[in-house]
């Protein structure tokens, strides 16, 4: 009989060489623009970077908001440059903000990368459990803290390789963010249920 328990229906473990490509649904990220650096515009005269791009579903929604966007990814996917991040770096302070949903085991990486390519901003989607650990509270969090953790109220289904608007997920999800004009304790937020208003059926034809 399958573990159906929510400890074990959260973890989700890759291999090394694994692209970790699960697509993050739209409304999230519309959800992330709309609630979580709203305050941050007028981002229509910014530039975002999305480094992790896989076939774009964040990055084209990045475009409703965002005057200019670049997308990378170490992986053809058929959508943005293929470049992998971490060994082809993008020059410093070449965009304003990096926007992404990181591969799990590289998040902390990247988020390192994206500080020195960033102009303004680093914002990174992660599995809520990765502000656990002690190893990356002494190398990332303790000297650097994200100025806002963002915790999606509703969970944010994600599936390998596809979009899939029926699925569901027992793993939560947050954004962490790096603002480089903003000093002080990180501030917590919630995404607050927004799903209904920021789904378009057109996302996942």
């Amino acid at each position: 009989m399958q573990n159906r328990s929510h400890a074990v229906m959260a973890q989700r473990a890759e291999a090394a060489d694994s692209p970790d490509d699960f697509p993050t649904p739209p409304w999230a990220t519309r959800g992330f623009m709309e609630h979580v650096i709203n305050d941050c515009g007028p981002f229509s005269k910014m530039s975002a970077l999305e480094p992790a791009c896989g076939a774009g579903h964040m990055a084209k929604v990045l475009k409703e908001y965002f005057g200019e966007v670049r997308a990378s990814d170490a992986y053809a996917y058929g959508y943005g440059a293929v470049r992998d991040y971490l060994d082809v770096p993008y020059e410093a302070n070449a965009v304003d903000w990096v926007i992404t949903n990181p591969p799990f085991r590289l998040a902390e990486e990247f988020v390192q990368r994206s500080l020195m390519v960033a102009r303004l901003g680093v914002a990174v989607l992660v599995r809520t459990v990765f502000i656990e650990s002690s190893g990356r509270y002494r190398s990332l969090f303790e000297n650097i803290p994200p100025t806002k953790f963002a915790q999606y109220v509703e969970r944010v289904p994600m599936v390998r390789g596809r979009l899939d608007k029926k699925a569901s997920t027992a793993t939560g999800y947050a954004w962490l963010v790096w603002e480089k004009e903003k000093v002080g304790f990180p501030r917590l937020m919630w995404v607050p249920p927004c799903r209904k208003q920021l789904e378009r059926d057109q996302d996942y034809s």
